[in-house]
């Protein structure tokens, strides 16, 4: 249900960009209208055309709409739909939508879906009013008031979509606008699930009640704070005299702290990306791997699995047989579906590259691996590839794109057996590993 519920807001996405009134010439190439679809329903951010230009203000607003859709999921908003109406739900639809938010099931499913929209338009509608009021400096204000709309969800939702056709970089020194939208990707990569309990735990802290977090809570902010924290100081130290160079040290800390926010899932620049080093090329290409977290707008094979990998190698390191995080022991099937994860990760992101390159081999590897680092992972950065790529590149990577935003686990339950044929065991035998 959830890969065909994608595919399918996908292709009415194209449709609907196809239409003559979408585009500023009246016509669009059926795989760019796909691709864009695709990178909006995805959250990815990457775009074949200019966005700025190219769509029309009716464009622009269905691109709006798809972001919106695939933020939050299509589950959740044929849900609420249903609600709405008075509609009973299915079981299995309430399980679906219940078990992307939640690790527990809450029973009152109601309150989660309530909760869902309730935490998006507070964050949403605080961003829209915080870029419009900057946005009313530079235009009339009907275009600041779409301009902040936008941006505000397409930051929230990390998608990296902008209206201005050198994204950002207009605003590199611009403080409300860097950290406003850099509070949006945080808090909407930080899943529906961490920011309700954190909400219930300030406000217990306050009346000086003591409010526990879950495991994944802990996690996910405690690898969330360490991740930004250290990647900004390596980025900011590879790049203080190469992409940051001649800035002064007030734009150069912003700016680096707002591009290692903006790596991992939502794709916004305030820099020259072409001018990045290898070294931190290949940080950021890790950032674009690891993501947001489950239940969140963000992409990638989330930031928990990443922890439980780190868990894990910390177990082995001190001969422990289970895998300990917080005084607490993780489950074996997490710790198997977190290793299935990034080895099917990985796979996919080395066959999109080598079809990449095997279809226009006079592209640059590192310019590939990023373009496709950032399409799994659903950022939409780009060292400037997007537009080169032919008919076979793009199809590759609407493939990504979709695989990195349903999850590539999700994908291969959709298409594997139910059952297994038959219930057997062959003699045991041991093979040589590492």
């Amino acid at each position: 249900m959830l890969a065909i519920s994608f595919a399918a807001a996908i292709l009415l996405g194209a449709l609907l960009l196809l239409l003559p009134f979408s585009t500023a010439s009246g016509r669009i190439p059926f795989i760019d209208a796909l691709f864009t679809s695709t990178s909006a329903v995805c959250v990815t951010g990457l775009i074949v055309v200019d966005t700025a230009t190219y769509f029309t203000a009716a464009g622009k607003w269905i691109i709006l709409f798809l972001i919106q859709l695939g933020g939050l999921g299509i589950m959740t908003f044929s849900t609420l739909v249903l609600l709405t109406a008075g509609r009973p739900i299915a079981i299995s639809e309430r399980i679906l939508v219940q078990e992307g938010y939640h690790p527990g099931s809450p029973s009152d499913f109601r309150a989660l879906i309530k909760s869902i929209f309730l935490f998006t338009a507070i964050f949403e509608g605080a961003g829209f009013l915080l870029l419009s009021f900057r946005f009313l400096k530079d235009g009339p204000l009907t275009g600041a008031l779409f301009s902040g709309l936008f941006h505000s969800v397409s930051g929230f939702c990390n998608a990296g979509f902008s209206v201005y056709s050198d994204n950002l970089m207009g605003f590199r020194g611009d403080v409300l606008v860097n950290l406003t939208i850099a509070g949006l990707i945080i808090f909407g990569g930080l899943g529906f699930l961490v920011i309700g309990e954190s909400g219930k735990a300030a406000a217990g802290f306050l009346k000086g009640v003591k409010q526990r977090l879950s495991l994944h809570s802990k996690l996910v902010l405690t690898m969330t704070a360490g991740l930004i924290a250290s990647s900004f100081a390596i980025f900011l130290a590879l790049e203080n005299n190469d992409a940051l160079g001649g800035l002064p040290w007030r734009d150069k800390i912003l700016a680096s702290f707002f591009q290692v926010v903006t790596t991992r899932t939502a794709g916004f620049n305030t820099i020259d990306l072409t001018r990045l080093g290898t070294a931190a090329v290949l940080l950021q290409m890790l950032l674009m791997f690891i993501g947001a977290s489950p239940g969140s707008t963000g992409g990638g094979v989330k930031i928990s699995t990443f922890g439980v990998l780190l868990a894990f190698i910390r177990s082995k390191l001190a001969a422990r047989d289970s895998v300990h995080l917080f005084y607490r022991t993780v489950p074996q099937s997490n710790v198997l579906k977190a290793f299935t994860v990034i080895s099917l990760s990985i796979s996919l992101i080395f066959i999109g590259g080598f079809v990449v390159l095997a279809s226009q081999p006079s592209l640059l590897m590192k310019d590939v691996f990023y373009e496709v680092f950032s399409g799994f992972g659903t950022v939409g950065l780009s060292l400037g590839v997007t537009p080169k790529l032919n008919f076979l590149s793009k199809s590759m990577l609407i493939l990504i794109m979709y695989t990195g935003r349903i999850g590539p686990l999700t994908l291969l339950l959709a298409f594997s057996r139910r059952r297994a044929f038959g219930k057997y065991e062959y003699v045991e035998e041991s093979v040589l590993i590492g």
